[in-house]
């Protein structure tokens, strides 16, 4: 055997031992966190999410293949640090176009020229366009992910075996072989480079068979999630969803039902009182208006995908020494959240307690009160935006005879309320402080008999008095940051 064949084995040996121990670990956490949940679709159909981080207001245009006519897709247009999701298909090209500020009528392109750049859809998925600063666009997908991971693990790896070439001394290799040779630096460097592409391109290639499969798993989960919506809403003898563990928190028993990093959901009995209850209702009682839902443009309005009547309560928190029943309710909420969530989050700045009642006029009724599938905050997966909702507490003063339950379709979870328990949800990893991704999506099932009577409080992280929770529009962008757009 020669010289050659013995480092080769050398390095061989090291590589695999650097794979047992430091690649494949680190590629089933990739693999356990990177679940893509993504709707059923047409074979060439690709969802496309658009990240503004230009620092100025963009638009964006599909060009049409045959007349190159710009076609708008924007609504109509995008803010700074604002996203928006398109459904596209494979070969679509868009044109990413700067808006002129509002304040000053001019871009910031050379001569106060708009600047303009495109990007096409291709056959990947997990698309993530980034428009950056100067308008450069960076085009992110499950491949170039795969490809980038794969060369990430692989420079320990490579580092490792390096240190094994040097440490090769004559006297070890004639030992091993019975030969005086010994190859030079060059050699070995050649060696190893033979070795590292072909482990890279190995790797490379599991990681996106990986996310093939995930991808493929997340169509089959959502696609039955939205066929069994309506059927888990109108069948009265479904149970809750089974807790997977119990626990007790300041006295109150607490199923843990889901515990992801980005999504958790929990219910605690007996978390609220009757007396509390009364008191917030008749706060409430006054200020009832329709519910509305964000429009998508920063703004709200009314919508038949939730037909309901809310009203925000202030919460006299100079009160909470006096014993003051809503400010004790308002503290126990925070509390429960720092009992989760590692933020130490305060009541400064967070939105109203919202008082939400639902009422039942009979199975006949063809616009039942519910709220269509939704998400309380950023559910795609991205970085958290400050000053946004990461979590929810619902709490339940009066439940209805028929209907009313909560469903969170995606992840299988399906709670029937129970009067002044409350139902927890939280929608960011405090590691990564990436938001969930589909997980916490989830519907009001239609109020048949009788009425649900609600409390819910939207917490949210990176708010105080001077930046509080309606300084944000709905699309989570400062007003005073999109008004300098």
């Amino acid at each position: 055997m020669t010289n050659t064949n013995k480092l080769e084995k050398i390095i061989i040996t090291n590589l695999d031992t650097m794979i047992k121990q430091f690649l494949l670990p680190t590629l089933l956490l990739f693999f356990l966190h990177h679940p893509t949940p993504v709707q059923s679709r047409l074979p060439t159909e690709r969802p496309i999410t658009i990240l503004n981080e230009s620092s100025r207001r963009i638009s964006i245009h599909w060009i049409h293949p045959e007349t190159n006519e710009l076609v708008l897709q924007s609504t109509p247009d995008i803010l700074n640090a604002a996203s928006q999701t398109l459904n596209s298909y494979v070969g679509h090209t868009f044109q990413v176009t700067e808006l002129p500020a509002k304040k000053t009528g001019v871009c910031a392109g050379e001569n106060e020229e708009c600047r303009v750049n495109y990007f096409t859809v291709n056959e990947n998925d997990d698309q993530i366009v980034f428009v950056k600063q100067g308008l450069e666009v960076e085009h992110s997908d499950s491949k170039a992910v795969a490809d980038k991971s794969a060369v990430q693990l692989l420079e320990e790896c490579k580092s490792e075996a390096n240190k094994k070439i040097l440490a090769a001394s004559p006297t070890s290799v004639d030992d091993a072989s019975g030969s005086g040779a010994n190859l030079g630096p060059e050699e070995s460097e050649q060696i190893l480079e033979e070795l590292t592409t072909c482990v890279q391109k190995g790797i490379a290639k599991e990681i996106e068979k990986a996310n093939e499969e995930i991808t493929f798993q997340s169509e089959v989960r959502k696609g039955m999630a939205g066929l069994l919506e309506n059927y888990t809403c109108a069948d009265e003898t479904l149970n809750s969803t089974e807790a997977k563990s119990t626990v007790i928190w300041d006295g109150r028993k607490v199923g843990i039902i889901v515990d992801r990093p980005a999504s958790k959901i929990h219910t605690i009995e007996k978390f609220l009182t009757e007396a509390e209850c009364q008191a917030v209702e008749e706060r409430a009682k006054p200020l009832l208006h329709d519910a509305t839902v964000a429009d998508g443009s920063g703004g709200s309005h009314l919508s038949e995908s939730r037909k309901a009547k809310q009203a925000g309560i202030k919460v006299d928190w100079d009160k909470e020494q006096e014993g003051d029943l809503i400010a004790r309710l308002s503290r126990r909420v925070y509390d429960y959240v720092n009992h989760v969530l590692p933020f130490e989050i305060k009541e400064n700045g967070q939105e109203d307690l919202m008082s939400i009642q639902y009422f039942g006029r009979g199975p006949d009724d063809d616009k039942p009160d519910r709220y269509m599938p939704h998400c309380d905050g950023d559910c795609n997966g991205l970085d958290f935006k400050p000053g946004n909702r990461m979590a929810t507490i619902v709490m339940y003063c009066e439940v209805p005879k028929v209907g009313g339950a909560t469903n969170f379709r995606n992840s299988g979870v399906h709670i029937k309320p129970k009067k002044y328990a409350a139902t927890f949800f939280s929608y960011i990893d405090p590691v990564s402080m990436k938001m969930d991704d589909g997980f916490t999506e989830h519907s009001g099932c239609p109020v048949i008999e009788g009425e649900k009577k609600i409390v819910t409080q939207w917490v949210r992280l990176g708010v105080d008095n001077e930046n509080p929770w309606d300084s944000f529009n709905t699309l989570g962008v400062k007003y005073s940051d999109a008004d300098e757009q």
